[in-house]
Formats: structure tokens, sequence, C-alpha cells
């Protein structure tokens, strides 16, 4: 690598800040199907129920959620886009297979009620919400494919004008669908529907960006985008273990449902301030080009993660009737119960936006192994923590020890990247 600097901060933000509001503005319709949620007659249930499904949806769902990743390193051409597809394909059948054994096999009360132990009444209605999306793989498998088209020919801001589109949309099939639907059932609906016109749309902006898909002399045909790919499959489908095993522990507690649905919030605030910062994977992969591009992303990552963490502690505290009373419809004893555990997640943004700038230089590299490896051991890290939390439980809060769980295991993560990032040399 070369040390000349080739961007600047102002080109990464005109790249980012899109991909950014992409993120919040899907972490905005979680947290309004949190909302709608919260003011059911029987909200702790609806909103236990649904976050533990989302959580197992994410689970079987996460290996197409590199599918952009993906897309943006190894599409170079029609070979290189067929193989794409087949893995995309590939992924979504499976994801869907899986979602229908928990919907309306005995597998699902095995998952639900004695692996993860939630109570009859919230497994019943988590299996209700899974059933509806079955289907759903295949519309988030080839909208992220279509992302990876549209962020390779740098035209970001079409993502979040997507995205945008799938808020409105999302509002309309909440109202649509309540002849039909009640409970979590009545999110799991809305949230199909609207990633089907996200999807739609996507498809529709990936075909006017009109790429120079005519190939190159290294492009990769479907077995090596397979041997690529399948690493960070099976290393997104671990990073979503973690807050299904997360669940698995706390729900055993003995405030186990106001934890399941304490942390179910929390999680829609984090992805909302803190999965913005997965994107910097992307801009890495696109636009660091030497290690001088590198550093000046980091120290982008430094501004944008504090930020991010400092909104956290405010809706924490200072805003905390503002937005999780009046906008999010919380009862005052849920906002006391989550507050503090809300403010510890300040540090959250920065961790994971520097283990995603790792995950960029291993992805560039084509070191994807590197990378599965990194969540095998986060995932055995919070399998140890289970087992010694499941016979010595600490006297704190569900939620706390949710938290702690979450924040440690990516301390792990980022600490092995960042090792091995050491121990190799400059590529």
């Amino acid at each position: 690598m070369t040390d000349s600097p080739t961007i600047g901060q102002k080109e990464i933000s005109l790249f980012f800040f899109p991909l950014l509001l992409n993120v919040q503005l899907m972490g905005v319709s979680h947290s309004i199907i949190n909302a709608a949620l919260a003011r059911q007659e029987d909200f702790l249930t609806a909103l236990a129920a649904f976050s533990v499904a989302m959580v197992l949806h994410l689970f079987f769902a996460s290996p197409s959620y590199q599918n952009h990743t993906i897309t943006i390193a190894v599409v170079r051409g029609r070979r290189s886009l067929r193989g794409t597809v087949i893995f995309v394909s590939l992924v979504a059948t499976y994801v869907s297979t899986m979602l229908a054994l928990i919907a309306f096999t005995p597998i699902g009360d095995l998952v639900l009620v004695r692996l993860l132990g939630v109570s009859g009444e919230v497994a019943a209605e988590a299996r209700s919400v899974i059933a509806i999306l079955v289907f759903l793989p295949f519309f988030t498998g080839f909208r992220g494919l279509f992302q990876g088209l549209v962020i390779r020919a740098r035209r970001t801001g079409l993502v979040s004008l997507a995205t945008g589109v799938r808020i409105g949309a999302l509002f309309v099939f909440l109202l649509l669908g309540r002849p039909w639907f009640s409970g979590p059932a009545l999110g799991a609906f809305a949230l199909l529907t609207c990633i089907a016109v996200e999807t739609a749309f996507m498809g529709f902006f990936a075909l006017r960006c009109h790429l120079p898909l005519t190939g190159c002399q290294d492009e990769k045909g479907t077995l090596e985008i397979l041997r690529f790919a399948f690493p960070l499959a099976y290393s997104s489908c671990l990073q979503q273990a973690i807050p299904l095993l997360i669940n698995a522990v706390i729900s055993r507690l003995p405030d186990g449902t106001l934890a399941l649905a304490s942390f179910g919030v929390i999680r829609g605030f984090l992805f909302l301030l803190a999965g913005p910062m997965r994107n910097l994977q992307q801009v890495y992969l696109t636009l660091v080009k030497n290690t001088a591009d590198a550093r000046v992303l980091a120290s982008f990552c430094r501004r944008v993660g504090s930020g991010m963490g400092v909104l956290m502690l405010l809706t924490a505290y200072p805003l905390n009737t503002a937005v999780l009373g009046r906008i999010m419809g919380l009862e005052e004893t849920m906002r006391t119960y989550i507050a503090l555990p809300l403010a510890v997640c300040a540090v959250f943004p920065l961790l994971y936006g520097a283990s995603n700038l790792l995950r960029g230089y291993f992805t560039g590299s084509h070191q994807t192994g590197i990378l599965g490896r990194s969540t095998v051991y986060k995932t055995l890290y919070l399998l140890g923590c289970w087992g010694i939390l499941t016979l010595r439980p600490l006297p704190l809060p569900g939620v706390a020890i949710a938290i702690a769980l979450l924040i440690s295991a990516e301390i792990c993560e980022a600490s092995y990247l960042l090792g091995r990032r050491r121990y190799l040399p400059l590529s």
C-alpha cells in the first residue's frame, strides 16, 4: 500500500451518511412496530414474543445479510453476478425452510420453550410471527444483492430512498392489517409487506444504475464465490446467535419476561444508533485503497461512533420521558428499568464500528476464514457465560446481564480481529 491519501472526510461522509440514514430508517421501522405493540392490551407478551421471534428470524436469516458485502467484493461481470444470484437463492431457500420448521412443526416448541425457556403463551405468539415471515428471506436476500450493486455504483442515496419508501409502506400496512391480525402478528405482517415494497424499489434502482458488467481477467465463478461467501455467511449467522444466546440466559431469570421485552426495546435503539456503523465494512471495501485511506476512515469511525453514543446517553436520561414514554409508549416502571443499561450501551457504536472496519479489511483481503473463526470464539465465550450463569445466577436485573454479555462479547471479537490484523502483513 502507498501512503498518499486519496479520500477525505467529505468523500467518506457523502458515501457513508446515506447508508447511515438507511440503517436509521430501518431501525425506525422496528421501533415503530415496537411502539404499536406497546399500545396493545397485553403489551408485555406482545413485545416479548415479537422480540424472541425477531431474534430467531435474524439468527436463521443472518447469512443473507452479507449479500450486499459479497456483491461489492466479487461482482465484476455477468459470470460473477450469476454465481452471486445462485448463492443468494440457496441461502434464501435454506432460511425459509428453517423458519417453516420452527413455525409449523414441534421443533418450534422444542426451540422456544425448552431451549430458549420462554413461556407457552410467548412461544405461541412468537410462532405466529415466524409463520408470517417464512417468505421474508427471499425479499431480504435479493434486497441485499440489489443494494450491493447500487453501492458499487456509489449511488448510496438510492438505498436510503428505498428504505424511506419502506417506512411509509409500514404505516400503511399497520393500518390495513388490523382487520386480519392482532398482537405481534400484526407487526410481522407489516414488516413482511413493507420489505417486499423496499425490495421492488431496490431492484428498479439496480437496473437503472447500468453497471459495466463486462467482466475482468480475475472474475470469480460460482464455486469460487461460494467458497468466498460461505465463511461470511456462517460468520453472520453466529453473530446473530449472540442475542439468541443472551435471550436464552435472561429468559430463565426471575424477571425473564420483563427482561426479554426490555432487551427487545434496547436492541431497537442499538439497531438505530449503532447499526449504521456496520456500513463501515462496505465503505472500507469501496473507498479504501491504501493505508492513508484506512487512517482517515478510522478517524471518521471515532467521530461518528462517539456522536451515536452521546445520542444514546441523551435517550436514556434527559430524553427518557419524551422518547421512551411519549413516543415509545413505555410505562414509567419499564423506562426506569432500562435507563441505566441503555446508557451503558453508549460505548457500543464505537466498539461496533471498530469491529466492522476490521471486518472490511479481512473481507477486502479475501481472508474471510478469519472472520468465521472470530465469531466462533465469540459464540464459545457466550456459551461459557451461559453455563456459569446457569450454575451461579447474579443478583442483577435480567436486562443488565443481557447488556453486559452483549458488550463483553463484542470486545472479545474486536480484540481477536485487532490481534490478527497486527500479526498479518499489510496488503
